[in-house]
């Protein structure tokens, strides 16, 4: 989609016909209640790694990846917004000291990013259980962060070109 339609443009939308951002929505919840229906029937057979790999829940994963995509296509073309719906942001714990008084001063941050181009073959996996993948790898690695002592308030993983890389396909 272009951004240089009306749709991303600075004028209001005026009326917008919202059904088929529900309908989206409504695909997203049925599916996450299918998951939750499934993981804990999965779980009460398996392990909890075992569970994890489970072909079933994979599929949903996936599915759901899927359809989280989808709403984010809803969204961007009938609004022209960039929703942030699929980043996950814990609250820190109980046993965890917060500086409410700490100035954005006294705070380092940073955004570190890491970009894969995935390609499967005819016959091949489906590419959209990459994401799934992707997230339960991006859960692990923020553990591992926290643990080393680094505060991680934030983290996403998304699908398809950022529009903030400067990479141009004529550029190489």
């Amino acid at each position: 989609m272009s951004h240089d339609d009306a749709t991303h443009g600075p004028v209001p939308l005026g009326s917008v016909d919202p059904a088929p951002l529900h309908a989206a929505v409504d695909a997203l919840t049925a599916a996450l209640h299918e998951y939750v229906e499934t993981a804990v029937g999965v779980r009460a057979e398996f392990g909890a790694s075992e569970a994890d790999e489970d072909p079933r829940v994979l599929a949903l994963e996936g599915r759901i990846g899927a359809l989280n995509a989808r709403l984010f296509d809803e969204l961007h073309g009938t609004l022209g917004i960039h929703a942030d719906l699929t980043t996950s942001v814990w609250d820190p714990g109980a046993d965890e000291e917060v500086d409410e008084d700490a100035s954005p001063a006294d705070v380092q941050d940073d955004t570190f990013t890491l970009d894969y181009v995935v390609m499967t073959h005819p016959g091949g996996p489906d590419l959209d259980d990459v994401v799934g993948l992707l997230d339960r790898w991006g859960h692990e690695a923020r553990e591992r962060l926290v643990e080393a002592g680094y505060a991680v308030p934030e983290w996403g993983v998304g699908r398809g070109a950022d529009d903030d890389h400067d990479h141009d396909e004529d550029d190489e």
